[in-house]
This record gives structure tokens, C-alpha cells and sequence, in this order.
């Protein structure tokens, strides 16, 4: 399941109304679960570490180039993920705040995967025809990762991200079922 989140976090982006993804807060109490955590990964790259990062890129690899090129239109990329060595060491409650400024009108759950122990959902935002945001939860019992993508990209672009900067590569049976519930 925690691929098929992050791999729906990344490609997921598809259909909401006018939003400012830079309003999107992620909650204080995200941070407070590290020190319960044996693992954290604790990315936040705003638009000017996102262009020192895509230097390190070459123009010369088309790949690299492409790369490139998407994030240059990013405003900020945010990840937390905390990995835990037995269940209940967090609750939905330390996501709740997250889920509730997702349920405005800008925000439009486009995929969620939920069983007994685990839940992965992925949310997009939009203005217009354009999506400004993409946000992924993704909660097992041993392990909560959080991603919110802030910025205008489609669903192309975001293959093209897997394998950089921490971004997974995605799966193609991933990638068409997300964009079936689009």
C-alpha cells in the first residue's frame, strides 16, 4: 500500500476548483511524532531550494532537462514520513487537522484506498482546468507518510519526477488506476 501511495501522491493530480495551495498548513503535531519514530524523513523545498536543486540537474541529459523544466513551476515540495518499530504509536487524530482543510471546495479527494489497518488517499487542488496542488496520506500501522506538492503540473510531468529528488518512480498499473478515478 505504501507504494501505491506515494506512487497515486505523485501522479494523482486531476480534479478540484480554485485553491491557493499555499494555504495548505501541514499541522504542528506532524513533527511531534519524530520522537516516537525509529525513521523520519522531513523534506520542505520551497521554490528557491527547488531551483538550487534542479541546478545540480544537467541541461545537457533530456531527462534531466525535462526535470527541469517541471520544477521550475513548482512552488514547494513537502514530505514527512515517520516510521514506527510497533503499531499505535500514532492515531488518525495527528492527521485529522491535514483531512479538514482538504475537505474545502478547493480540494477534491480523487483516490482513496482504505482497509482495517491502513488508508491512502490522494487529493488534488485546482484553478480552473489547472491543478495547483497535490496532496498524498499515506497511514499503515508501522508507518504515516504525508506529501503535499504545491504547484501547477499534470499528470505527464509527474512521471517524469520519479527517481529524482526523492520522488519514487512510479508504477504503470499505479499510474492508470489513478488516472481511471480521475
Amino acid at each position: 500500500m505504501k507504494r501505491f501511495f506515494l506512487t497515486a501522491l505523485i501522479m494523482g493530480l486531476g480534479a478540484t476548483q480554485a485553491f491557493c495551495a499555499d494555504d495548505l498548513k501541514m499541522p504542528v503535531n506532524l513533527d511531534r511524532l519524530a520522537s516516537r519514530a525509529t525513521e523520519t524523513v522531513d523534506v520542505t523545498l520551497d521554490s528557491s531550494m527547488l531551483q538550487l536543486a534542479s541546478k545540480f540537474l544537467s541541461s545537457d541529459d533530456p531527462d534531466n532537462a525535462k526535470v527541469k523544466q517541471i520544477v521550475s513551476k513548482l512552488k514547494s515540495v513537502y514530505v514527512r514520513s515517520f516510521e514506527f518499530s510497533k503499531d499505535a504509536q500514532y492515531s488518525m487524530d495527528d492527521i485529522a487537522p491535514l483531512q479538514a482543510q482538504l475537505k474545502s471546495p478547493q480540494w477534491s479527494r480523487i483516490v482513496r484506498d482504505k482497509s482495517k489497518t491502513e488508508t491512502a488517499e490522494v487529493y488534488v487542488g485546482r484553478d480552473g482546468d489547472k491543478v495547483t496542488g497535490l496532496v498524498v496520506i499515506d497511514a499503515e500501522p508501522r508507518q504515516l507518510t504525508v506529501v503535499h506538492i504545491n504547484g501547477p503540473i499534470d499528470v505527464n510531468e509527474l512521471s517524469e519526477l520519479g527517481g529524482h529528488m526523492g520522488i519514487p518512480r512510479l508504477g504503470h498499473a499505479i499510474r492508470k488506476k489513478v488516472e481511471k478515478e480521475q
